[in-house]
């Protein structure tokens, strides 16, 4: 069961800014995601960000403590830490964290787990709405081939698991603790060793996802993964859902990845997210990071508001609607289902007042 709409989008529950987005109003988004550090300690043989090349860069904390605030008075709900590198090698994180949720933002968290310590879960469970660990085996051998990790770093991520665990239990904090993994040809055997495992430890879901080639990835290793062939997993990993954990298995994702069109003539998304790097740069679209054509300004120079109210974005925007073709996007991006929802309520067929 998808309860938190991993394989859909969360849009329709945010009726009053798509309705002032159709009205023509010019809105600040809902959804940023934040790349705190540059750096990463593993290297993912699928990692769709390679070309950033993991530079040890990291976002200063004072400015973005600073732009948090703002960004929280301006309307802005939620911000995901992740991004190009492992959001815990920036020393600052957890202040970060907590200083996001003072600002009246929730904290979403993708991490692959090895640096979230039992203390630093202490810190930061009672200001984080979710944490999601990628796990992407269910044996130390091909987690550490897919990480290009130690084997070591396998049992570390879930001894960190099983202890933020006890803690959200102790403290009572509502973060939801889950998991996530690529499926792929070299870890599809492992997936039912990984689940029981996440189930096992008291987590409350594990996500099993499609790879989806980013067009500036330097691997293309798995840019042809056929996911029709790996559809029997649905029901065999369906085996371990209970009360309390439970697999969600992206097969409506999979599946997309064989459609022809993508069932949008433009990206209409753009308004309702933003994508911050690591160096403080405000993004359009985490899919053209270094078009300068996306960049619509930076932190560590001007107010969020400046920036997005600013002519960089306008144009920006401009350009989206009237040349941005979709079918050269990557498939599958992080505002797809977003953009169908839009494109349909701005584009509706025949017999709509038929309730």
């Amino acid at each position: 069961m998808d309860e938190f709409r991993i394989d859909s989008h969360k849009l329709i529950f945010h009726p009053n800014e798509v309705a002032r987005w159709l009205a023509g109003e010019d809105i600040y988004p809902i959804y940023v995601e934040i790349s705190p550090s540059g750096a990463c300690n593993h290297r993912c043989a699928f990692c769709a960000l390679d070309f950033m090349e993991y530079r040890p860069r990291f976002l200063d904390a004072a400015v973005l403590r600073e732009r948090l605030g703002e960004m929280g008075r301006l309307g802005i709900k939620s911000a995901m830490y992740g991004g190009e590198g492992e959001p815990f090698l920036n020393k600052d994180i957890t202040g970060i964290i907590v200083s996001t949720k003072r600002s009246g933002i929730d904290v979403g968290i993708t991490t692959n787990g090895v640096l979230l310590t039992p203390g630093i879960a202490e810190s930061i469970l009672g200001s984080t709405a979710w944490i999601k660990v990628s796990l992407n085996a269910g044996d130390r051998e091909t987690y550490a081939k897919l990480h290009r990790a130690k084997p070591d770093d396998f049992d570390r991520a879930f001894y960190n698991l099983a202890e933020a665990v006890k803690i959200k239990r102790r403290t009572g904090a509502k973060c939801t603790l889950g998991a996530q993994a690529v499926l792929l040809p070299d870890n599809a055997d492992s997936m039912e060793s990984l689940a029981a495992a996440c189930r096992s430890i008291g987590l409350r879901y594990l996500v099993v996802k499609p790879y989806s080639q980013h067009h500036k990835s330097l691997a293309s290793t798995y840019a042809d993964v056929d996911y029709a062939a790996f559809s029997h997993l649905r029901d065999a990993l369906a085996r371990f859902n209970d009360e309390g954990f439970s697999v969600i298995f992206r097969e409506r994702t999979m599946r997309k990845l064989e459609r022809k069109k993508r069932g949008y003539g433009r990206c209409l998304a753009l308004p309702f997210w933003a994508y911050i790097d690591s160096v403080g740069n405000v993004w359009g679209c985490s899919a053209y990071l270094g078009d300068d054509a996306f960049r619509y300004g930076n932190i560590q120079e001007q107010t969020f508001e400046d920036i997005w109210r600013g002519e960089r974005r306008r144009q920006c925007m401009e350009m989206v609607a009237s040349e941005l073709d979709p079918g050269g996007c990557r498939m599958n991006c992080r505002m797809d289902e977003v953009n169908l929802y839009l494109w349909e309520l701005t584009h509706p067929s025949a017999h709509v007042n038929f309730l």
